[in-house]
């Protein structure tokens, strides 16, 4: 079992805050560090945000929101065996060979320590915004998720798409393994199959309002379905139960999301403040470590 720390870059947006954080983090023993993203923050807005009970964004429109992407640059040069991931990267909005181009980067100069975690969006307002359609933002993703692994994969590489084409192209720096691994985020039955097909991982995201145990077996299903193999999507889900305050036996939790498939686990920072320094290194201690271990 891994465990990874949710919200760094809202949580610790200055350049010193982020440095402390994932140091300790590292020191710890947690496997990886998420970071969010906003481009923009629209202050009229009608979307409902799914994941508080509020429907409304939390924060306002002064909160600093540094970009996930160079925020885990910053990050990523001040440890050397942590992973980041952004969680998540809205994918639509982005140019794919751009996004490409910048998630391999991060990944060579990392040492092959990047997770590209992605979405499809919530707010429509944002991509009316950036001039992205917000219809179809589904299909959009799919064919850059393609897109990016053939520029990742080989030199001269080849697409040809509904959103996507490109003849014979080559994109450089490759990632360490040829590819980034792309994790679907997500609280839909649509990003469930979508992780089946095509997904590294899943992470229904933490403090959605629905319940997200059935949209792991969908996303088994749907990745049989597709001819892969179940086991090769890692599932990342949230466990309240083994959070510091939290009132109850914290490995016990941990042992209930095992049996649900988990091989990672996304823990909010915010409940490990404001003594970071203890609460993480006795996590890493009595609940990090004995999985180390086993």
């Amino acid at each position: 079992m891994k465990f990874a720390l949710h919200f760094g870059n809202n949580m610790f947006p200055d350049p010193e805050g982020a440095r402390r954080l994932v140091r300790l983090a590292e020191a710890s023993g947690f496997d990886s560090v998420f970071a969010v993203e906003h481009v923009v923050f629209p202050e009229n807005y009608s979307s409902v945000y799914p994941y508080a009970s509020s429907g409304r964004l939390p924060g306002g429109p002064s909160a600093k929101l540094p970009d996930p992407l160079i925020w885990l640059t910053w990050v990523a040069a001040a440890t050397t065996r942590l992973r980041f991931m952004t969680g998540v990267m809205i994918l639509p909005q982005r140019n794919p060979l751009v996004l490409a181009k910048e998630v391999a980067t991060l990944d060579y100069l990392s040492g092959g320590r990047i997770d590209l975690g992605i979405g499809v969006g919530w707010l429509k307002e944002e991509f009316d915004a950036l001039g992205v359609p917000f219809e179809r933002r589904g299909k959009r993703a799919d064919e850059y998720i393609a897109a990016m692994r053939a520029l990742w994969a080989s030199d001269a590489a080849s697409f040809a798409g509904e959103f996507v084409n490109f003849d014979k192209v080559s994109s450089n720096p490759k990632p360490v393994a040829k590819s980034v691994p792309i994790v679907i985020g997500g609280h839909s039955e649509a990003a469930a199959r979508r992780a089946g097909r095509l997904g590294d991982g899943f992470f229904p995201s933490i403090g959605t309002q629905v319940d997200i145990m059935p949209l792991l077996d969908l996303v088994r299903r749907s990745a049989e379905q597709a001819g892969r193999d179940p086991s090769k999507v890692e599932l990342i889900l949230g466990c309240p139960g083994a959070l510091p305050k939290s009132g109850t036996d914290p490995r016990a939790a941990v042992e209930a999301r095992i049996a649900h498939g988990a091989g990672r686990l996304a823990l909010p920072v915010t409940a490990f403040l404001p003594d970071l320094e203890t609460t993480l290194a006795r996590f890493g201690e009595e609940i990090i470590k004995p999985y180390a271990n086993a």
